[in-house]
């Protein structure tokens, strides 16, 4: 236990960054990691989108990786039912800062991602509604953005400096991204048989 509170990993991937001189997190599709540490958060994204999110005052902070699911069902509304993958990516992520002390009132958010660049779907743009669900929950929640880099069509790796709130987005132009391809597809694929089951409901 540390005057924070205590850290939560979701299938965490630590390292040190050498390029940063700084212990790291790598957050995969699905994943989030919520740390009071002075550390680096970093992900790749490419129709996924990521929220960073931090207590200013504290610097508790976190970062999430999360798509909606490609549904039929709400084409034309964001808000909808394939929305409540998304909300629950958001809220386990903030419910965890409020676990480790981070206040409402001092919450920030930077969010990045939505490109398109994944083939395939049924449902066009899906870059797009993870953009677009991404800013409308945080308005509904009242967490201000306070920095955004979403949508156009290149892959980005983002890193993320909870304490600081420092952010660095780098587009991947001329990167093979075959990997984020496939890897953001295989997101897709458990998505379409997992469940989200219950409500979560943010607590301060």
């Amino acid at each position: 236990m540390t005057e924070h509170g205590y850290e939560e990993v979701l299938a965490p991937n630590l390292y040190y960054d050498r390029q940063h001189n700084a212990e790291a997190a790598k957050i995969l599709p699905g994943e989030y990691y919520a740390t009071a540490r002075d550390m680096l958060l970093v992900t790749v994204l490419g129709s996924c989108v990521c929220a960073c999110i931090r207590d200013k005052v504290s610097g508790v902070g976190g970062m999430n990786h999360f798509m909606l699911p490609d549904s039929g069902q709400d084409q034309n509304n964001p808000l909808g039912a394939s929305a409540r993958y998304g909300a629950y990516a958001m809220e386990v992520l903030i419910n965890q800062l409020f676990k480790m002390g981070a206040k409402r009132g001092n919450l920030e958010a930077k969010v990045f991602g939505g490109g398109a660049v994944l083939r395939g779907f049924t449902v066009a743009n899906i870059g797009e509604k993870n953009a677009d669900f991404v800013l409308k929950f945080l308005n509904m929640e009242k967490i201000p953005v306070v920095a955004q880099d979403l949508l156009d069509i290149y892959p980005r790796k983002v890193y993320f400096f909870p304490q600081t709130g420092l952010v660095r987005v780098k587009k991947l132009r001329r990167v093979h991204n075959d990997t984020i391809i496939s890897r953001e597809s295989e997101y897709v694929t458990r998505l379409h048989f997992a469940r989200v089951e219950g409500d979560v409901e943010l607590f301060t």
